[in-house]
């Protein structure tokens, strides 16, 4: 089963400009086996959301905000760069 990511192209646009990174970018995420998704308590009032800290197809050590529409249909919510301290952790879970 192949997941189908979707997500508001303005959002998109405006993601770019302030965190300089890509959804499409973002979204090979998913492939990272080293990955890990915990739920977003703090946004998720309105809608379930996920975030996933990973690598990148860059490289980049990245956080995706998601929520899942259906068991393989994702929407991208945002997409930013893992500060230092996210990384420390991320890298502390993965030892």
């Amino acid at each position: 089963m192949s997941i189908v990511f979707e997500w508001n192209t303005h959002k998109a646009i405006i993601n770019v400009e302030k965190h300089g990174v890509c959804f499409s970018e973002a979204i090979t995420i998913f492939n990272d086996p080293l990955a890990k998704i915990f739920t977003d308590v703090w946004h998720s009032q309105n809608e379930h959301r996920e975030i996933i800290i990973g690598h990148c197809r860059d490289e980049r050590l990245c956080l995706v905000v998601f929520t899942a529409i259906s068991d393989d249909r994702y929407r991208i919510i945002s997409a930013r760069i893992a500060t230092p301290k996210e990384q420390r952790c991320y890298e502390q879970q993965i030892r």
